[in-house]
């Protein structure tokens, strides 16, 4: 029988947001949504705290027993035994080679086996799988695309990681075009002005012709980056969520015009879910489980 709720959590280098979710109907328990911002830098106590805080504040009516936890973590990590492998980069520092799954289950008075762990972009492309822009498709692919480049291929309604980030593309790594970091430094160039991200180029398109011809290149490398990977994979549907998604009306005729170029008629959406995608697709790994005894 598939367990009716659980837990989904969603955790970044600088927040985490945590929500009921009822898996038969794939949505978020409004009432239980909490997020609060976690300083990833701070002491390995301080993190397990403030998560620990938002977790119980979200589980306050689920009985120890029952709850099920799962949790969009991003990489590099070990989502099987939740050993968090980051290291090198401005956060988590205190976390590498610690065992998180066995740290929260201990301040959660839980067993282990009762959280999951999935990499946060398989967890986006899970959630929308599973009752999101991809609900119904046999073979999807998702990018998130925001500070980083996030990516899952999904078959047959299971995500896994596809790990394009670092990818080889126009010289460098697909991260390198493909991020936020892309459209500040190319309007720089273009323009000698400095912008914080894209939701600033996004408001002065109507009258900065410099800000179209970013988000123009922009769909352009995209449909480019994606054309190898959508036929490698057969992919009927691409969804783009993180936060250059929002500006989605931007760049979308230049990314689809490109891929049509390439003959190829894939659909491309948006995320249906938004930050909810994480969230539910994490949670639902739990549905998964149920459903993956039930066959065997």
């Amino acid at each position: 029988m598939e367990k009716s709720v659980a837990l989904g959590v969603d955790i970044g280098g600088s927040h985490i947001t945590a929500a009921m979710v009822n898996l038969e109907e794939g949505t978020v328990i409004q009432n239980s949504i909490k997020r609060t911002a976690v300083d990833s830098r701070q002491s390995a106590e301080e993190i397990f705290t403030a998560w620990c805080n938002v977790i119980n504040d979200a589980l306050v009516d689920i009985k120890n027993s029952e709850r099920n936890i799962g949790i969009a973590f991003p990489g590099p990590f070990d989502y099987e035994n939740g050993i968090c492998l980051i290291k090198d980069q401005d956060k988590f520092k205190a976390l590498y080679q610690v065992n998180i799954k066995k740290e929260l289950a201990k301040r959660l008075a839980i067993n282990p086996s009762n959280i999951r762990f999935l990499n946060d972009a398989t967890a986006f492309m899970q959630g929308e799988v599973f009752c999101g822009a991809a609900k119904g498709y046999q073979n999807a692919l998702g990018l998130t695309l925001g500070t980083g480049l996030g990516s899952a291929i999904a078959v047959n309604g299971i995500a896994r990681d596809a790990d394009l980030w670092n990818s080889s593309f126009l010289g460098g790594i697909a991260e390198d075009y493909l991020s936020t970091r892309w459209f500040v430094n190319k309007y720089k160039t273009l323009t000698g002005k400095e912008v914080k991200g894209v939701k600033e180029l996004a408001t002065a398109v109507k009258t900065d012709p410099f800000a179209r011809q970013v988000f123009n290149e922009f769909g352009r490398a995209l449909g480019h980056f994606l054309v190898d990977f959508i036929n490698a994979n057969k992919s009927e549907i691409v969804v783009l969520g993180g936060n250059i998604s929002r500006s989605f009306n931007l760049f979308a005729p230049h990314l689809i015009g490109n891929l049509e170029a390439f003959h190829l008629n894939t659909t491309v959406k948006a995320t249906a879910l938004n930050e909810y995608a994480a969230l539910i697709g994490a949670a639902s790994s739990w549905n998964l489980d149920s459903n993956k005894k039930e066959r065997n």
